[in-house]
């Protein structure tokens, strides 16, 4: 019985890997509605065969397959058709539009002004009056869009050049180096060990991260002492 309850799980397990993975990477606030239902009722059957050794794995594989398959067809329909996504994810409601609070449309989102000073707060947004526009997404994010007035002057608006200086890798990971990635940056390990004497630091072992970009700029944090 024990060994068969370990052998269902494993399964179950290696299957729902391969079905989180083919649904891509998305945290479960972001799933659509039509994903989140099918993610909790896969979880459910898939758990049959775990908490009752009775049952053959196949009853939790195959109702898993099965509504997984009809995700899959959802999700190519709603691909190819506008009418048919807003039907089942819905619409983005504007919230705020040109500084001022869409009422009815709080109303009917159901989010009061408590819920959209947190969401705002949680954008950088403090003050209301530099909000022109406030978006509420289908997968229930608030996206804000400042007034012209409140947004980040540019380098472009300035006129200055701006150096690109590319993504920033890795280089030293809980005191491993990645030497793929300094091989990325043009670097070697002479060239990181010279930089951490510079930092008074005697090995990557005492690094806790370690990352550089393109253009030479470097984020390093030391291991804390225990």
């Amino acid at each position: 019985m024990l060994t068969k309850i370990i052998f269902n799980s494993i399964v179950i397990y290696a299957v729902l890997i391969v079905f989180m993975r083919l649904m891509g990477k998305r945290q479960l606030g972001e799933l659509e509605p039509s994903e989140l239902i099918v993610t909790i009722l896969i979880s459910e059957v898939s758990a049959t065969p775990v908490v009752n050794p009775e049952k053959s794995v196949l009853c939790g594989i195959v109702p898993a397959v099965t509504l997984f398959a009809m995700e899959l067809v959802l999700s190519l329909f709603m691909a190819k058709s506008v009418k048919f996504r807003a039907l089942l994810a819905g619409k983005p409601a504007l919230l705020i539009v040109h500084g001022r609070i869409d009422q009815s449309q709080m109303r009917r989102n159901r989010f009061t002004p408590d819920e959209l000073a947190e969401a705002l707060r949680n954008q950088g947004a403090l003050d209301l009056n530099e909000v022109e526009y406030a978006i509420l997404e289908t997968d229930g994010k608030l996206n804000v869009v400042l007034s012209p007035a409140s947004r980040p002057v540019t380098a472009g608006q300035m006129n200055v050049q701006a150096q690109d200086a590319g993504y920033p890798l890795i280089v030293i990971n809980e005191g491993r180096v990645l030497t793929e990635n300094l091989k990325i940056l043009g670097k070697d390990e002479k060239w990181l060990e010279k930089h951490l004497r510079s930092q008074k630091l005697s090995s990557p072992r005492d690094v806790y991260m370690m990352t550089v970009d393109m253009a030479g700029g470097v984020f390093l944090s030391p291991k804390e002492k225990r």
